[in-house]
């Protein structure tokens, strides 16, 4: 039997997992030290900047979000860190967004100083066991589990929790049940513990 105690107050708020009597998971989160990564939005294009490849998105902050072409997902990814010799550029900003549309944003770095916060519209939700993907059509396993027997097994469970397509690949049939990443810690998991995670993140 699991259990989530929550305590507030003004100043912090605490969450406790409880299962089978044991804590499992201690959460703390102080007010004055709360951040914006992680945080999802919808947000409206405010103004596009051919000019800069980038879009200035408000999501109700202080302060304009700030988004650039290398964040905003096409074809399965964002074009961030695709520096390889078949890297294909990815299209200008001007023809992914425009002004007055509303995206579904995350936050991947705080506002700092008079810059506001940078967002990504790749959405990924990380829990202790999986990183769920709504927005992908596959299934990874993270890299830091060595055995490649336990990565085809792990692989093989997410395969057979998700659910493939006629083609054999996962099926893409987001929001009900995407693709996911599985994380080192779930290579002691049971399949009913990965099962829990992936309801918890399936959006609705």
């Amino acid at each position: 039997m699991q259990d989530i105690l929550i305590n507030w107050t003004p100043q912090e708020t605490r969450v406790a997992v409880i299962e089978n009597g044991a804590v499992q998971e201690l959460h703390v989160e102080r007010t004055l030290e709360r951040g914006l990564v992680g945080n999802i939005y919808a947000g409206r294009v405010a103004r596009v900047l051919p000019g800069m490849q980038s879009a200035f998105i408000d999501i109700g902050l202080e302060r304009a979000a700030f988004l650039h072409v290398a964040d905003v997902h096409v074809n399965g990814g964002t074009a961030r860190g695709d520096h390889g010799p078949g890297a294909v550029p990815p299209p200008p900003i001007e023809r992914l967004v425009f002004e007055g549309q509303t995206l579904t944003v995350q936050v991947i770095k705080d506002p700092i100083g008079t810059k506001g916060a940078r967002l990504s519209t790749q959405i990924s939700i990380a829990g202790r066991l999986l990183v769920f993907l709504p927005q992908d059509e596959h299934i990874g396993i993270s890299q830091k589990i060595g055995s490649p027997e336990l990565r085809e097994q792990l692989r093989a469970r997410m395969t057979a929790l998700v659910g493939t397509s006629e083609d054999g690949g996962p099926m893409p049939s987001w929001p009900t049940t995407s693709p996911t990443c599985a994380r080192p810690g779930a290579r002691s998991a049971s399949a009913a513990s990965s099962r829990r995670p992936a309801r918890c993140c399936t959006w609705t």
